[in-house]
């Protein structure tokens, strides 16, 4: 049953990327609005495991609060600079990667920046990484074990980005997947830092400091 149920949520959200992305469907949809109702979708799915294994115990202590937040800057900046790098990188190899890139940032057109931010570090950000490494990873671990389910969630979490049909953007995926995916599998309680990486690292690479 617990099968089912992942199979099931991984293909709905499959199903709420490719409505978000494709070139289809997307230019008739508000993405901001869409990928936030996206993300409260993912959350409810992921609720019921994310609470049932969370580490409890630990969150009346305000020094552990403190440590998940500043674990989680430092994997955000790390991140980000591993994103300046690769831009620049990639700049020079594909004629193509500078205005996929700019494309990716041409979303955030007829939305208001403090919007888009406020929805990625408070909904969207934390939303993806409850539901692909606190779920998803998190219960293949218990069937596959934790090597095989760091590289089947990390290529999903990649794969569904295929329909924006943009190389820039699925290589991003593919590289944070990498990132969280690979620290999910090495320290698993720490994921209320990777949480809070994930939506610093959003909203830094989208509003405050765009590549």
């Amino acid at each position: 049953m617990d099968g089912k149920r992942l199979i099931g949520a991984v293909g709905v959200a499959a199903v709420l990327w490719f409505v978000m992305f494709s070139p289809w469907t997307a230019p008739s949809l508000n993405f901001w609005w869409t990928m936030t109702a996206s993300a409260c979708v993912l959350t409810l799915l992921a609720l019921p495991t994310v609470v049932r294994n969370c580490r409890l115990q630990a969150s009346n202590s305000v020094k552990w609060a403190v440590g998940e937040l500043l674990l989680g800057f430092v994997i955000a900046l790390f991140l980000w600079g591993i994103f300046w790098v690769g831009d620049r990188l990639s700049a020079l190899m594909f004629d193509f990667a500078r205005p996929q890139v700019e494309s990716i940032y041409g979303m955030k057109e007829g939305s208001e920046a403090w919007v888009i931010g406020l929805l990625l570090l408070c909904i969207i950000g934390p939303a993806e990484e409850l539901f692909w490494r606190g779920y998803v990873q998190h219960s293949l671990v218990k069937r596959w074990g934790a090597n095989v389910a760091f590289v089947a969630t990390t290529l999903v979490y990649a794969l569904v980005h295929v329909p924006s049909m943009n190389f820039m953007l699925v290589m991003a995926a593919l590289t944070c997947g990498i990132c969280w995916g690979g620290l999910y599998r090495l320290f698993p309680s720490r994921l209320p830092a990777i949480v809070v990486s994930h939506a610093l690292w959003d909203a830094a690479v989208f509003v405050w400091f765009p590549i």
